[in-house]
């Protein structure tokens, strides 16, 4: 009786024991599973954390992005405007060069002839059948109306200031003597530059109702040398 009171007594001291062993297992596991938990929670919150950082970080480079694309923008813009001031300047620059003369300019046009008109002994005035400035004025008025870009008497181009003396026979062109049969080249549309000097009752039915000698040809090339000096 005695050996199986201390059989019962050490079960019960085995069955308490095992319990206090699985509680203790059991509360451990716990504390491990919510450390665990709390632990992975808090790592997900920082990453959260830190994504969202890098969004606001992104938002803000890609705003900066547009804002700069846009200055490039405004800056291309005033390049190009730059550009079209520079290339305006330019061109005018070389209209100006060309209407003073200053630049080679080469290109097709037109040659037009005046010569005195034949000998008439019934004619008391001489003057009557040779050509004058006068003569010369209206042909070349009518190329640059036209739009002669540059002209040229016997080879002398002119200038914007150029002028034209009668003297006799000669007429002097910015101080040059210049005898007839008088050149006048005249470089642009030949087409243009004919039509309007052989318009009927135009520049050259004037000049032959005054007995002057009219020839005008088309030319392919043209050649002004630029003029020296002032």
């Amino acid at each position: 009786m005695k050996v199986m009171g201390k059989h019962v007594v050490l079960s019960l001291v085995l069955l308490v024991l095992g319990f206090m062993i699985a509680f203790s297992y059991n509360i451990t596991n716990n504390e491990s599973t919510a450390d665990i938990n709390k632990n992975s929670w808090e790592k997900e919150y920082q990453l959260r954390k830190q994504l969202i950082e890098q969004e606001e970080k992104n938002r803000k480079l890609q705003q900066e992005i547009l804002e700069k694309q846009e200055k490039i923008t405004n800056i291309e813009k005033e390049l190009a405007q730059e550009e079209q001031v520079f290339f305006n300047l330019a061109e005018d620059t070389e209209k100006y060069r060309l209407f003073l003369g200053k630049v080679k300019v080469k290109g097709k046009g037109v040659e037009v002839t005046l010569a005195d008109g034949e000998y008439d002994a019934a004619e008391e005035n001489v003057n009557n059948y040779i050509v004058h400035e006068h003569h010369i004025f209206k042909v070349i008025n009518e190329l640059y109306i036209s739009g002669a870009t540059a002209i040229a008497i016997n080879g002398q181009r002119l200038k914007h200031n150029s002028y034209i003396v009668c003297n006799g026979p000669v007429i002097n062109v910015d101080g040059n003597q210049q005898p007839a049969p008088f050149v006048i080249t005249a470089i642009g549309d030949p087409n243009v530059l004919e039509s309007a000097l052989n318009i009927t009752g135009g520049v050259k039915d004037q000049l032959v109702n005054e007995n002057i000698l009219f020839t005008l040809e088309k030319k392919d090339e043209i050649i002004l040398d630029p003029i020296l000096g002032s």
